[in-house]
């Protein structure tokens, strides 16, 4: 059945869909109106489905998500490598473990970043952090501000990516 055959027999089976189960209504036409207002309102992002599409299991082309971004000043406590995976940068903010950003810098912001690392080797910083992040880190002392892109609507980091830093 087509998308807004199968909604309309969703809507019969949740309605009124105010508690516990939460319906989306259907809105046509409008995506970029619709994503500035997701983005005003703060929410994760939105997903747009083409009206007479039928279902299929797996990734199509049919339908997408479009993520809602945030950016903001992160303090980097460390930078995690492993072979066969990005390097991970580990940050903080307001004295509190944030979660972990990829770092995706120009070269030479990286060569930058880690003349730095190796420079500033500190012991493991007074945040809590998880236990995975035990050995293999190279902790770094206080001073390296980050600038992270994130994926909105997450209690830690989701889908981040280290932009840009500085030393205060």
């Amino acid at each position: 059945m087509p998308l807004i055959e199968r909604k309309a027999k969703l809507w019969n089976l949740v309605k009124p869909a105010k508690q516990i189960i939460q319906y989306s209504d259907h809105v046509g036409g409008g995506g970029a109106a619709f994503f500035g207002a997701v983005e005003n309102m703060g929410l994760e992002g939105m997903v747009s489905k083409r009206r007479e599409s039928l279902y299929q299991s797996g990734r199509v082309e049919s339908w997408v998500k479009t993520k809602c971004w945030d950016v903001g000043d992160f303090e980097l406590l460390g930078i995690k490598r492993e072979p066969g995976k990005p390097v991970a940068a580990i940050v903080a903010r307001g004295g509190r473990y944030a979660g972990t950003a990829a770092v995706t810098l120009p070269s030479g912001l990286r060569e930058r970043l880690w003349q730095r690392v190796q420079e500033g080797r500190a012991s493991k910083p007074a945040q809590r952090v998880p236990s995975a992040f035990a050995d293999d880190v190279e902790w770094v002392k206080p001073g390296i501000t980050g600038r992270v892109k994130f994926l909105r609507g997450e209690h830690t980091l989701r889908h981040a990516t280290l932009q840009d830093f500085w030393e205060e």
